[in-house]
């Protein structure tokens, strides 16, 4: 995690200004790092990986990925899903036949080692899984949570969101009703597209302040 998000750093310093930083999953886990670097314009993290200080651990994590962390070849290699470990980790709010189309067009190995860290986050006091939730020019961050994630439940986002409202910068959070951990690439990914740019629209313009410590609950626009 951490040669990732120094590599990022090295691609962010390079730029005229702040970008606009959103990140899915581990991704989500990215950003918010990126962000406790003072990097970020604003961020979006959208059902992020666990950070150290973020405690829940629900039935539904050890379920999905507990297969992984239990097994110590998982640090040294790429790892994959059956299709049955996507559709409960990613898949669940989904029927099959969409669930089967994004798991032959978007499924791909992860890495092993990220797991691992984001796993071992609260028991490694060295652990590259964590963010500077305390930093003033962290910015405005949203966090998006589909209320029916199984890889990264609400409690889980709803515990990073506690811990980074102490930040004097807008926080925000919000769930959308009826989604799984695959919100970004399902047939619904709009809603979860427009939500953040509607944030991210606000924080530029500066008209987000009022908000602050924000924990609102999103309205399924789906038809």
């Amino acid at each position: 995690m951490e040669q990732v998000a120094d590599h990022t750093t090295e691609i962010i310093d390079a730029l005229d200004k702040k970008p606009v930083v959103m990140g899915h999953s581990t991704g989500g886990l990215l950003a918010q790092m990126l962000a406790g670097r003072g990097l970020s314009a604003a961020t979006v993290a959208i059902d992020p990986g666990v950070f150290r200080g973020v405690l829940p651990l629900p039935a539904s994590v050890l379920r999905s990925s507990g297969p992984f962390l239990v097994n110590p070849l998982t640090r040294g290699r790429a790892i994959t899903l059956t299709f049955k470990q996507f559709t409960y980790g990613w898949a669940n709010a989904l029927d099959e036949s969409e669930a089967k189309e994004l798991y032959d067009t978007f499924h791909v190995a992860g890495s092993g080692i990220s797991l691992a860290q984001m796993g071992n986050a609260n028991l490694n006091p060295w652990t590259q899984a964590k963010v500077n939730t305390k930093n003033p020019e962290r910015g405005p961050l949203l966090i998006i949570e589909g209320e029916k994630d199984h890889t990264v439940p609400w409690a889980i986002a709803h515990a990073a969101y506690k811990r980074q409202k102490r930040n004097p910068a807008v926080t925000e959070i919000v769930k959308i009703p009826n989604r799984g951990h695959a919100l970004t690439i399902d047939h619904g990914w709009r809603e979860v597209a427009q939500t953040a740019l509607d944030f991210v629209e606000r924080s530029l313009r500066g008209d987000n302040g009022p908000r602050r410590d924000a924990q609102r609950v999103g309205e399924d626009a789906r038809p």
